[in-house]
């Protein structure tokens, strides 16, 4: 019986995938690749090209529109979701690729609800991938947790009046999604003291790779939307 695999393949380097998503990318029938508009490349289907054998496996490429407000946007997923089914009714195994892990802030939630709901007999089996935190905080060599310690993860575009209380309140934090709040979020990080306790971290895994620790050097400056904040308060 055909089914979808949700596979999470990293953060950007293509030898973080597991071996188990390398041998479901080469043997499955299809490849879901979302993309955030028609015209733009998918990333995650670049971490993974150099598994694909494009002369036996169909690329599907699906757009999921990047915004804050998903108000409206439901069409997009349902037929994202239809087409994968359509798919799995003819037989054909399907691997739905999504940068990080599929259930953490992936693209993927937004159909696997979907699936489950329009199509709960079709085999679901979701393939863990290394999130883009854990490849930051290894290449910041900022680690994120030990003993009794306490850690957030946060997306930073929703933070306002919470984002002071969770600094101060958790040892690690994690702030996703800083790229366009940046300049905010350092003055709540000036205002705590933190500035000097936190790593910003730009497309970890790829050739275009960015630590920085010099925070203030980025204020007022255009930065990547595959950019993260990671806030340790302690010491080792």
């Amino acid at each position: 019986m055909a089914a979808i695999y949700a596979v999470g393949v990293g953060p950007g380097d293509p030898e973080l995938l597991t071996r188990k998503a390398e041998r479901i990318l080469r043997s499955v029938d299809v490849i879901c690749a979302p993309t955030g508009a028609a015209e733009a490349a998918s990333y995650a289907l670049s971490i993974v090209e150099e598994f694909i054998d494009r002369s036996r496996q169909e690329v599907l490429v699906q757009v999921f529109p990047m915004v804050k407000d998903q108000q409206g946007l439901d069409p997009f997923w349902e037929q994202a979701a239809d087409q994968v089914a359509e798919r799995v009714a003819a037989g054909k195994d399907v691997a739905f690729i999504t940068i990080g892990d599929p259930f953490l802030y992936s693209t993927y939630l937004y159909i696997h609800r979907i699936l489950l709901a329009k199509y709960p007999d079709i085999k679901i089996e979701v393939i863990p991938g290394i999130s883009s935190i854990l490849a930051s905080s290894a290449i910041s060599n900022t680690p994120l947790g030990l003993a009794k310690e306490r850690i957030a993860i946060l997306p930073a575009t929703y933070e306002n009046a919470e984002l002071k209380r969770t600094l101060e309140e958790f040892d690690t934090v994690i702030l996703m999604k800083v790229n366009r709040v940046f300049d905010r979020v350092y003055a709540v990080l000036k205002e705590l003291g933190l500035e000097k306790r936190a790593a910003f971290v730009r497309r970890v895994g790829s050739s275009e790779e960015e630590v920085h620790f010099d925070l203030a050097a980025l204020l007022g400056k255009k930065l990547d939307y595959l950019s993260m904040l990671i806030v340790r308060k302690n010491e080792l």
